[in-house]
């Protein structure tokens, strides 16, 4: 079930895109979210393609005794960001924005926009945030002037694309990218004993918003019934240990793996150590852990919260339940062990559907949006 790309899609498909230097502006790894992984992604891949990209990262390190101290973080990662953006957006021909909600928007989407505008650089704003309807019911007014000063915005999912219309402002859906030399369903034949102990896997941080709680609990109903099934929960937060007091206290201690921070090189092989994914998330724009497990060849049973239906689609690629329902997801699950032939109907049809996540795909749609804002500014310039 794996994807190959033929040598045609790596022809450049733009051979007329003047040479660019893009400023990226976004989180990078060790930082273990999915946009972090993606910005990485993006420079390398926007490289090879000849551009010219200067990482401008919103995530520096601090020092350890400011760790515990949130405030004075967000000082020693937000002056030297704010002196490389100003220095970036007077070199760069456009700045590329990885945006998300919250004080993520406030602190470092924001003032980039400004800066760029500042120094006459045009923007483009990828905007990422799984909360934007409940952020811009309630920070909007703020939002709005930063949004009216940028030429182009992005999203990867139509779920974003619909809430942006609401607010008055037309987006272009740019999908996230997954790197198939990395994501595949493997050839090798899987747990051969999968329907009587299968291996699940929740690979989400261990944040409240993911409600991994649910996961435990729908994980306990599923262990009453096949003794020998395993729960490993990849990933790393705030809610560690209360997650783990909640496996001592259901006596699941023995059959849940916390395995703590991944790093994103050892993702594949997590993955395809599994038999099934669970999504527990209570909101979400487009989870690339979803994207990855599909890549991989791993049924899916997530929560049906925010973009995630506009992503898959119930009992067609993925299995969908309600948010905060442990036995809904345990029956899913179950529903699957008791029918191989479905969670091989599930497979085949999610590794079909990811293929449209390839860099030569996404880059057909990226490209043009790029072009367009270069244009923009040549004009503009010629003009003054």
């Amino acid at each position: 079930m794996s994807i190959a790309i033929t040598p045609a899609e790596s022809v450049p498909i733009f051979p007329n895109l003047p040479s660019l230097y893009i400023a990226l502006v976004g989180p990078l790894p060790p930082s273990s979210g999915g946009m972090a992984n993606q910005t990485l992604q993006l420079a390398k891949l926007l490289r090879a393609d000849g551009l010219e990209v200067e990482l401008v990262q919103v995530n520096r390190a601090y020092p350890s005794w400011v760790a515990n101290l949130k405030g004075l973080r967000a000082l020693f990662r937000l002056f030297p960001y704010l002196r490389q953006l100003w220095s970036a957006s007077g070199k760069a021909d456009l700045l590329h924005i990885m945006a998300n909600s919250g004080w993520s928007w406030h602190l470092f989407a924001a003032p980039a926009i400004w800066i760029a505008h500042l120094r006459g650089t045009p923007v483009i704003v990828n905007y990422r945030g799984g909360e934007a309807a409940s952020f811009f019911k309630t920070d909007f007014s703020w939002v709005k002037p930063s949004l009216n000063k940028v030429e182009t915005i992005i999203v990867p999912s139509g779920f974003l694309e619909t809430i942006f219309k609401q607010y008055g402002f037309t987006s272009k859906i740019v999908p996230n990218i997954i790197d198939f030399s990395r994501f595949f369903a493997s050839e090798q034949p899987r747990n051969p004993l999968w329907t009587e102990a299968p291996r699940l896997l929740v690979a989400r941080n261990l944040e409240l918003i993911y409600d991994n709680v649910t996961a435990v609990q729908a994980f306990k109903i599923i262990h009453e019934r096949l003794p020998r099934a395993r729960l490993t929960i990849a990933g790393s937060g705030p809610e560690q240990a209360a997650l783990m007091a909640l496996t001592k206290q259901l006596q699941l201690s023995d059959a849940v793996t916390f395995t703590g921070r991944i790093d994103n090189h050892d993702m594949p092989q997590l993955y395809r150590d599994a038999d099934i994914m669970l999504n527990p998330t209570l909101a979400d724009n487009m989870p690339i852990s979803i994207l990855e497990a599909l890549a991989s060849g791993i049924p899916v049973v997530s929560t049906d919260v925010g973009g995630i239906p506009y992503l898959v689609q119930h009992e067609k690629t993925a299995l969908l339940v309600a948010p905060g329902a442990p036995a809904a997801m345990a029956e899913a699950v179950l529903s699957l062990l008791n029918n191989p032939r479905k969670a091989q109907e599930l497979r085949q049809a999610g590794v079909e559907l990811v293929a449209q996540y390839t860099w030569p795909k996404v880059r057909q749609r990226l490209l043009p949006v790029y072009a367009e804002v270069a244009i923009l500014k040549s004009t503009a310039t010629a003009k003054h």
